[in-house]
């Protein structure tokens, strides 16, 4: 057990020594790693904004990734990828329902037409100020409002 002890510390220190850069000033702190939202991984100009031909040559990169089997549309599979960890029943209805509103055909399938369509509709609602350009912030506070119903919904 002590042996177990002993290798463990031992590794614990010398780890770290071999993940360092070669260059590093072992007196300054490693620079803080900048988060940033996944919206901003379009922001190709790193500008702090995703302008419309940013998002649409992003989503049009993430339905090409999406369809693995090179068939120019999504089957669910596709679409809903899985971390190795099943869903739970509350994401199963949220995937189903999700597909619904992209399957506008409804042909068991989405295009690369209806998935940008659809791209196209979050990119609108998420630029408050309609000056054709969204940010993290922006798209926050947008999402946190609730979508304006028709007024017969409740007819």
């Amino acid at each position: 057990m002590m042996k177990l002890v002993s290798l463990a510390v031992a590794l614990l220190f010398t780890v770290p020594a071999f993940a360092a850069p070669a260059d590093a000033d072992p007196g300054k702190a490693p620079p803080a790693r900048k988060r940033t939202s996944a919206l901003m991984r379009y922001d190709t100009n790193k500008d702090g904004f995703v302008d419309r031909k940013e998002w649409a040559t992003g989503q049009e990169a993430r339905f090409k990734l999406l369809d693995t089997n090179g068939d120019g549309k999504l089957s669910k599979d596709e679409l809903f990828v899985g971390n190795g960890v099943p869903p739970s029943d509350r994401q199963i209805q949220g995937q189903i329902t999700y597909f619904r509103l992209l399957d506008t055909d409804k042909d068991g399938t989405v295009s690369k037409a209806e998935f940008l369509a659809q791209a196209e509709r979050n990119f609108t609602r998420c630029d408050l100020d309609k000056d054709g350009r969204i940010s993290t912030a922006e798209c926050r506070q947008a999402l946190r409002r609730k979508p304006v119903e028709p007024a017969n919904a409740n007819r």
